[in-house]
């Protein structure tokens, strides 16, 4: 399983800010080598954080923070985790692995899986402690952008 590969189409329509900082945290080689820190099956697998994240917050784009961002959270979309402060997003990211569109509105949607829904699938039924954390470590080997 070591390389498994998922393909994300980014939204900068409805997530400019979002998509922006994602490419950002990409282009600085930020994701490689960090974990899936937190996995629940039937819910989302959540990732990209640097211990602390990244120096940069930036603005929760979803209805509740007054952005019109449609993008609903149906498997496979890919959306910025954030504290209770809804500008706290940096550079920690999930992936829906079943419709979760509960969380319309209050989270920031930017891109949704092309290819590798079975790579969503197998990382889903890793082992997790009772804090959800996998474990065995889920490296994220590299994100790059294609085009």
């Amino acid at each position: 399983a070591d390389d498994q590969e998922i393909l994300v189409e980014l939204f900068a329509d409805a997530a400019p800010i979002s998509v922006e900082n994602f490419l950002n945290l990409i282009e600085d080689g930020f994701y490689d080598g960090l974990t899936m820190h937190r996995i629940i099956k039937d819910f989302m697998i959540q990732g990209g954080d640097g211990s602390a994240g990244s120096d940069t917050t930036i603005k929760g784009e979803f209805k509740s923070n007054g952005v019109d961002n449609s993008l609903s959270h149906v498997r496979g979309v890919i959306s910025m985790a954030r504290s209770n402060d809804p500008n706290s997003a940096t550079s920690q990211f999930f992936i829906v692995h079943k419709d979760s569109t509960f969380l319309d509105g209050s989270y920031a949607a930017f891109g949704a899986i092309v290819t590798g829904f079975e790579t969503l699938d197998y990382y889903a039924e890793v082992a997790t402690s009772s804090s959800d954390r996998p474990l065995e470590e889920v490296v994220i080997k590299s994100i790059v952008r294609v085009k």
